[in-house]
C-alpha cells in the first residue's frame, strides 16, 4: 500500500512538472518565394523528420524569487549575442510581457532556452523561427498555467512587431508562414495581414544553404530606390498569374512566372555559385529556382522526390562552401508553430 502511495504521487509531481513546461517548435520559410517580394512566404519542412528551425522552451522559474533567465543552446548557439538583452527571444519576453500588462494578467517568471538550429542570415526566416517559437510558446505556457491566452491575430502582430526590430520594416513573408503553415500572402489590411493560398503540396523543394551568411541588411542595400515601368508591370503581372494559378492549381502555369525581377537580379553577385546552380538546375529541368529570402540558401523547385534527391546530391557537392552548409528535401509545412 505504501508502495502504491508513492508510485501515485511521483506520478502526479511527473506530471505537474510538465505542466510546468512547454516546448513550441516553428519551421523554416521561404521569403519572397521569388514572385512576391516581402509579401509570399512558403513554411518548408524536410521529408526526412530532420526539425528545420528553432525550439523555445518556456518554464517556471525554479524558484519564487528567481529573475526571468534566457539560455541558449543548439548547433548556431555561438552566432547569438551573448548578452541576453541583445536576444530577440528576449525581447519577444519583454513584448509579451508588457501585453500581459495591458490585459490585466499577472505575469510569471519564467526560464527560456533557445534551441538555436537555424543558421543566422541564412535567407531560411531564422530571426522568423525564434521569433515565433518564442511568442508561441510563451502563449501556450500561459494557456497552460493561467488559462490564458492572446488570440492568433493578436500573436501574429506580435511576430511582425519583432520582425520590424530586427529588419528595420513591418514584413510578415517569414513570420506569417512560419507561424501559421503553408503558402501565405500578405494583405493590405492590418485587420487580415495574411491569407493562405492553395499551395502545390505534392512538389518538393530542395533548400540548399552553402554556410555562408548573408545580412537581410545588405541585400537590402543592393536594391534599387527605384524600378523602371516595365519591371513594375512584369512584377504585378507575374505575381497575380501566380496567385491566379493557385487558384486553379496550375502547377505548369505558377512555376513559369516564378520569376524575381525586383530582387534576384541585384542580389546575385552577393551569392558565390548561385548563377551557375540556378543555370544548371534549370536546364536539367527543374519546375524552378530561386533565392531564399535575402539568401544565400537557394530553393529548387521538383515534380518528383526521386528528382529531388538527384539535384539535392548536385547541390551539395556544387553549391556548399563550408562545413557549416547544408542540404535538405522538403515539402509544405502546412502546419506552422506546434507545440513538442
Amino acid at each position: 500500500m505504501a508502495i502504491d502511495t508513492v508510485m501515485s504521487n511521483e506520478l502526479t509531481s511527473s506530471e505537474a512538472s510538465k505542466e510546468q513546461c512547454v516546448s513550441v517548435f516553428a519551421p523554416a520559410s521561404i521569403g519572397n518565394v521569388s514572385v512576391g517580394f516581402d509579401v509570399l512566404g512558403l513554411a518548408i519542412k524536410p521529408i526526412d523528420g530532420t526539425l528545420l528551425g528553432d525550439v523555445v522552451t518556456v518554464e517556471r522559474a525554479a524558484n519564487l524569487a528567481d529573475e526571468d533567465s534566457l539560455v541558449v543552446i543548439g548547433a548556431f548557439a555561438d552566432k547569438l549575442p551573448s548578452n541576453k538583452e541583445d536576444n530577440i527571444v528576449w525581447s519577444c519576453l519583454l513584448l509579451f510581457n508588457q501585453a500581459l500588462t495591458k490585459a490585466k494578467q499577472s505575469i510569471i517568471k519564467v526560464k527560456l532556452t533557445l534551441d538555436k538550429k537555424m543558421p543566422v542570415g541564412s535567407g531560411l526566416g531564422s530571426s522568423a523561427c525564434s521569433v515565433v517559437a518564442a511568442l508561441a510558446g510563451l502563449n501556450a505556457f500561459y494557456a497552460k498555467q493561467k488559462n490564458f491566452s492572446f488570440d492568433e491575430k493578436t500573436l501574429l502582430k506580435m511576430t511582425g512587431q519583432m520582425e520590424a526590430q530586427i529588419s528595420g520594416s513591418l514584413h510578415y513573408d517569414n513570420v506569417a508562414p512560419c507561424y501559421l503553415g503553408g503558402l501565405q500572402l500578405m494583405v493590405p489590411d492590418s485587420e487580415i495581414i495574411s491569407r493562405v493560398l492553395p499551395g502545390f503540396n505534392d512538389c518538393y523543394y530542395v533548400m540548399a544553404y552553402p554556410g555562408i551568411e548573408v545580412s537581410t541588411k545588405a541585400a537590402r542595400d543592393v536594391l534599387p530606390t527605384s524600378y523602371t515601368r516595365a519591371d513594375v508591370i512584369s512584377y504585378g503581372q507575374n505575381l497575380a498569374t501566380f496567385v491566379d494559378a493557385c487558384h486553379r492549381q496550375d502547377k505548369a502555369q505558377a512555376f513559369s512566372v516564378l520569376t524575381d525581377v525586383v530582387a534576384e537580379p541585384y542580389r546575385t553577385n552577393l551569392l558565390p555559385k548561385y548563377q551557375q546552380a540556378h543555370d544548371y538546375l534549370t536546364a536539367q529541368g527543374c519546375l524552378a529556382v530561386g533565392i531564399s529570402g535575402s539568401g544565400p540558401t537557394l530553393f529548387c523547385v521538383c515534380d518528383s522526390e526521386q528528382q529531388a534527391q538527384v539535384f539535392a546530391t548536385w547541390l551539395q557537392d556544387n553549391y556548399l562552401q563550408t562545413a557549416l552548409g547544408f542540404v535538405h528535401v522538403c515539402q509544405v509545412d502546412e502546419v506552422g508553430a506546434v507545440e513538442i
